[in-house]
């Protein structure tokens, strides 16, 4: 049994975070996966290059509301000091070495895990990575192997681009956002 912390990475845009994010978080914890989850604010995706983003301490910010308060979920700026794009793999060698105290565990979404083969040195995480896969709707993952762990957590069925396609329409985001980000979001008029 290895006495390192084991930290949980759940990374994202979050533009902007969302209810799906924060049930994703809490289950990780709840289930016992991980001691702690860091909830990665990511610069660029290499996979949504081009979108318009909020700046990147906006998001990190309002990640950082929606969870204070919960028991070993913290938002993280990790990836602003890495090359963009960010790609996993780069930023897990080195988070690895820059904390040699802890476990790292890669928190995917199944749409992720269904393509995880196309990632950048994919094998390279799977080789050094546990992973938790959690489900998304219309994904089917099929079994997964050794190290790959799904988690059992409820389906919010939302996106951060719908949410925003609402905020645009002049739609109600109150019941998919925490309250902190609707009110910052409402406060600043952002995405409009």
């Amino acid at each position: 049994m290895s006495d390192k912390i084991r930290t949980a990475l759940f990374g994202g845009t979050f533009n902007p975070f969302h209810n799906g994010h924060l049930a994703i978080a809490r289950s990780v914890i709840r289930q016992g996966l991980a001691d702690e989850l860091w909830l990665l604010v990511t610069p660029c995706n290499p996979w949504k290059e081009g979108r318009r983003l909020l700046d990147n301490d906006l998001r990190l910010e309002m990640v950082s509301q929606a969870v204070s308060g919960i028991p070993g979920v913290s938002a993280s700026d990790y990836e602003f000091s890495l090359p963009v794009p960010s790609y996993t793999a780069n930023t897990l060698r080195h988070i690895k070495s820059d904390y040699p105290d802890r476990e790292f565990i890669l928190t995917i979404g199944a749409d992720n895990w269904v393509e995880f083969d196309r990632w950048r040195d994919w094998q390279y995480i799977l080789d050094n990575f546990k992973v938790i896969v959690y489900p998304r709707t219309g994904c089917s993952i099929g079994q997964l192997p050794d190290g790959v762990t799904l988690l059992d957590c409820p389906l919010v069925d939302t996106s951060s681009t719908e949410i925003v396609a609402r905020i645009r329409e002049g739609l109600p985001i109150d019941t998919l956002v925490p309250a902190s980000v609707a009110r910052t979001i409402s406060e600043l008029g952002l995405y409009r």
